[in-house]
């Protein structure tokens, strides 16, 4: 299996009432959708973000599933989750990568591709 076979989608969403601009806090909301457009069972076992925000601050994030869980995705399937993350800035991006195991017991490494995090009308 190739990880080309995993796609993945984004969509975010900027949490106003969750957000503190006057204390540089602002809440971001990101839905994932991971199809496996493979022909073999993958399960996800772990995730590796890297955020960074407008003043170039990066933080690293990593660790086992997503959620709490390490889902299995089977052939011409889809796994959608939501989670967040706080900036200290209006704008920042996100990239990163799961590790999904194949039934074959092959690991693979599917790009989350780099997405932005942008407070709304800010970018003209």
């Amino acid at each position: 299996m190739q990880s080309e076979q995993i796609q993945i989608q984004v969509e975010t969403q900027y949490i106003k009432s969750q957000s503190q601009p006057e204390n540089n806090k602002y809440v971001f909301a990101y839905t994932i959708t991971i199809n496996n457009q493979g022909d073999d069972t993958v399960q996800l076992l772990h995730r590796h973000w890297l955020i960074t925000d407008a003043d170039g601050k990066k933080t690293e994030v990593e660790g086992p599933g997503v959620v709490g869980e390490q889902p299995e995705i089977t052939p011409g399937e889809s796994f959608s989750y939501t989670s967040g993350t706080v900036l200290n800035t209006p704008i920042g991006v996100m990239e990163g990568h799961y590790t999904l195991q194949v039934a074959d017991s092959d690991l693979i490494q599917a790009t989350i591709p780099t997405f932005r995090l942008s407070v709304p009308n800010i970018l003209h």
